[in-house]
Order: C-alpha cells, then structure tokens, then sequence
C-alpha cells in the first residue's frame, strides 16, 4: 500500500510539474513555426511532435550545399530540453537557417495530424503556393537600419524571395547633404511570409531587420474603425448601428472647444 501510495504521489508531482512546464513554454511568444501551422494554440494541441516535417526539411532534394555537395542542416529544428518553447515541436531560427522558401513544400504534406494546415497553403489552381505561407511578419528596426542612416544597403531586398513585392525600397531625399536619397526597405504586410532570409542577411551586427509572430508584430485596429475606400470593408459592417457617447467635452459647441486653451 504504501508503494502504491508513493507511486500516486510520484505520478500527481510528475503531472505538476509537466503542466507547469507546459504552461511556462505555451507563454513564450516569440517562436516561428514552419509553412501552414495553426494558430500557436491549436497546433500545440494537435501536434504529436512526430519530427516528420524536419525529416522531410533537412531530407529534400535542394538541401544541398554546393561547394561541398553534402547535407546542409535543415531549417526546421525539433525543441528539446532547454529551448523555450515545448519539447518535440518543430520551429526555426532565421540567424541559424531560415526558411528557404521550397516550391513544393515538403515539410507540409507528410503532417499527419493537420498541425500544418496544407489547405491554407494551396492557391486558385488548388496547387501548394509557399507564397501563402504567413510564418511570421518581418519588422524594421529603424534606428539601427544603416539604409535610414543615409549608407546605401540592399541587402535585405535583395535577399527577399518575393523582389520588390515583400520588400521594396522607398525613395526619400535626404535633406542633411541635400544632393543624396535614402533607400528605405518597407516590408509589404500583405506579402511578407516570414521565411526570414531578410533576417539572415543584414549586414549589421545584430540584424536590423528579424521577422517575429503575426501575434506579436502586429497590431488590431479593431472592428469598429471602417475603411470608408475600401467596398468590402463598408460591406463588412453594413448591418452595424450606431451609438452615440456623450462626454464633458462633447456638450461643448465646436467654437467653444476651439477658443478654449489647452487642458490636461
């Protein structure tokens, strides 16, 4: 009895700290998955972390390395113990490898819990199109972009898959010399895959431009702001009703508001 009871106890502390740890990987917000994944909730619910998708990653055809012929490492790397994130479940780091943008998209196909969703990523010839992945969103960090310094640098652009649909290069005049432009990488929201080969080749010392989590680069303007250009978006709301908020400041006439000085 007393074996029976100690072996309740083992498997009740095991539990605890399974789902502890769990809970702890599930909050780090910062992880990329591969081509098609599910939203991060339900694909770690419906991933058996089965390591199919990396096997096809590092095993295809084009994973060559052509100065040497052998294997090059795959892009999709299966956590372990250590990593951030939960152990068995397949990501990538675009500074280590980055996603290569394969046309066929092998990872994808040989899921067999649908944790990588291959619908998602098939276009109007019901044909798999890498070109609908959404992996991440890749973000410009200004400051440390030398292409915003005035020095001129293309390599992120020229490194994007997508060439001048992704990224593309925003002319400005740089009125500090006043006979030299800036160059300005923009990433395209609506283009962007998140493949992060952008990532990989900035030239600065920490890259100026990393791709992270729709979740996290993105932000929600909300429902209730409407395109007023945009047909579809009118339509979205069409059956939408108006409500009216009154405030101190609203009882005011517009002269008053406009005569008035500045409150804080």
């Amino acid at each position: 009895m007393a074996t029976s009871v100690q072996s309740v106890g083992l498997a009740a502390l095991g539990g605890m700290l399974w789902s502890g740890y769990t809970d702890s990987v599930k909050a780090s917000p910062l992880v990329l998955r591969p081509p098609g994944a599910l939203k991060e909730e339900d694909f770690l619910a419906a991933c058996i972390k089965c390591g199919l998708c990396a096997e096809a990653c590092v095993n295809r055809d084009t994973n060559v390395d052509k100065e040497t012929g052998k294997q090059r490492a795959g892009t999709l790397q299966m956590a372990k113990g250590g990593d951030p994130l939960l152990i068995g479940t397949p990501f990538f780091i675009p500074t280590e490898v980055p996603c290569y943008m394969c046309e066929d998209i092998p990872c994808v196909p040989v899921c067999p819990s649908g944790a990588l969703d291959m619908p998602s990523l098939l276009n109007e010839k019901e044909e798999l199109d890498i070109n609908k992945a959404s992996m991440g969103l890749a973000v410009v960090h200004k400051e440390s972009c030398i292409a915003f310094w005035g020095i001129q640098c293309d390599a992120c652009y020229r490194a994007c898959p997508l060439l001048d649909v992704a990224i593309t290069l925003e002319y400005q005049k740089n009125d500090r010399t006043g006979k030299h432009a800036y160059l300005l990488p923009v990433v395209q929201d609506d283009a962007c895959t998140g493949c992060g080969l952008c990532e990989q080749a900035c030239v600065t010392e920490e890259p100026a431009i990393f791709v992270l989590p729709n979740d996290v680069a993105k932000g929600k303007a909300g429902d209730h702001y409407v395109k007023g250009w945009d047909t579809k978006d009118q339509e979205r709301v069409k059956d939408a009703k108006g409500q009216e908020t009154t405030t101190d400041l609203s009882k005011k006439d517009a002269g008053d508001y406009l005569n008035m000085e500045v409150e804080y």
